[in-house]
This record gives structure tokens, sequence and C-alpha cells, in this order.
């Protein structure tokens, strides 16, 4: 069955609840008297439900009715936001700057809206050491609780042990933050004329760059230690 509403002539009610352009409830009329409203307004008749008795018929220029559908439908597909789980795999006795490091991507996953799995790999003597691995988790979480909190708290799973991070913020109010930033980025450039146009465009790059790797990238990231 088509997913289109019945227009005009292919209304075939003895008489529907008419709806008027602006809103307006023109009451139960003949299908005959609303067509001849319709032509009048030179609009059409749109049956908006068709399971009521009688069916509501609403007039309304279709085509752009449609039209404006279309748009809303395809902003709302460009603004979707799918979380993405990303993955950080570090070492029990890792140095301080790899550790560093490796916060600073959590920080940014974590920034972006992103879940993030942590994994902390044993190798060899280490698996007899597990404490090393869920303390170094748990200084972890501490270190970045302004911006997640552990959604799966850490647990062994054969070598590893894992554990995984839940951002505080949502992907879309993240995204919508970029495009804030962004927009901020090009306002500063064009008030103050003298900034060079590398370092403008360095500024863009900078502000597209997240938004670009949280839409595209693919369910896990593995980053190893």
């Amino acid at each position: 069955m088509s997913a289109e509403p019945r227009i005009n002539d292919r209304i075939r009610v003895p008489e529907v609840r008419l709806v008027g352009p602006s809103g307006e409830q023109v009451g139960i009329v003949p299908l005959a008297k609303a067509l001849e409203l319709a032509q009048e307004y030179d609009l059409d008749l749109v049956e908006v439900a068709a399971n009521a008795r009688p069916p509501v018929c609403k007039l309304m220029d279709y085509g752009k009715f449609k039209y404006e559908s279309a748009m809303k439908a395809r902003e709302a597909r460009k603004n979707q936001a799918h979380t993405v789980i990303k993955e950080m795999k570090l070492r029990p006795k890792i140095d301080p700057h790899d550790y560093d490091t490796k916060k600073g991507h959590v920080v940014r996953f974590l920034k972006q809206g992103d879940k993030v799995k942590i994994t902390i790999m044993f190798r060899g003597r280490e698996q007899s050491r597990p404490e090393l691995g869920y303390r170094l988790l748990q200084r972890l979480a501490e270190d970045v609780q302004d911006l997640g909190f552990v959604e799966s708290n850490p647990k062994q799973d054969g070598r590893n042990m894992i554990m995984v991070l839940g951002p505080h913020k949502k992907k879309t109010e993240a995204m919508a933050e970029a495009r804030q930033a962004q927009e901020a980025r090009k306002a500063d450039a064009k008030a103050n004329p003298g900034k060079s146009q590398n370092a403008a465009e360095a500024d863009e790059e900078g502000a597209e760059a997240p938004a670009q790797e949280s839409a595209e990238a693919p369910a896990q990231e593995p980053a190893e230690a």
C-alpha cells in the first residue's frame, strides 16, 4: 500500500471533516463542497486522518508540503548521531608519558560523545598481578570523571581486563558544540582581518576534524600501547 495520503479526486467518501488552509476548523462538509473550496483557494484537498469518522482533510499546497517534509527529513538524517565505541589499549606497567597520551585520546573521545572501551593487556607474569590493571583503570576513570563515567566496571576477559566509559555529554550535544566552535572561529576570523589566512584555515580544520571522525569512525578503533 502507498504511504502517500489520498488527495483531491482520489478521496472517495461522502463527507469529510474539513480543516482550512490556516488550520481553522471548517466542520463536516460534503466531499463535493470540500473539493469546490480547494479549487476556489487554488489548493489541494489532502486526507490527513483517514481512520477518523468522517476522515479529516485539509486544504494545502501539497507539492510545497511534500518538499518541506523532505527537507525536514533530510535535516534530521544529517543531524542524526550514532554512538560510537572507541577502544584504547594499555599495558599494566605503562610509562607516564604513554599514559598521558592515551588519556588524551580518551578525553577527546568522551568530549565527542563517544563511549570508550579500555582494555588492559597482560603478558607473561603480568597475568598473576590483575590488581595492577584494576588500579590503572580506576586511576583513568578518576582522571576523566568530569567527562565520563564507568558504564561497565572492570572485569577479567582471558588475558585482558576491560572497562567501558560512557560520556556525560550526549552525541548530539557534542556535535552541536563542535559546530558552534567552528562558527565562532569563522566569526573571529572575520572580525580580525589581520589574522593570516593559514591560521584561519587551521582553526577551521581543527573544528571540523572531531566531528568528521565521530561520524565516520568504525565501531571500534584499537590503539596499541
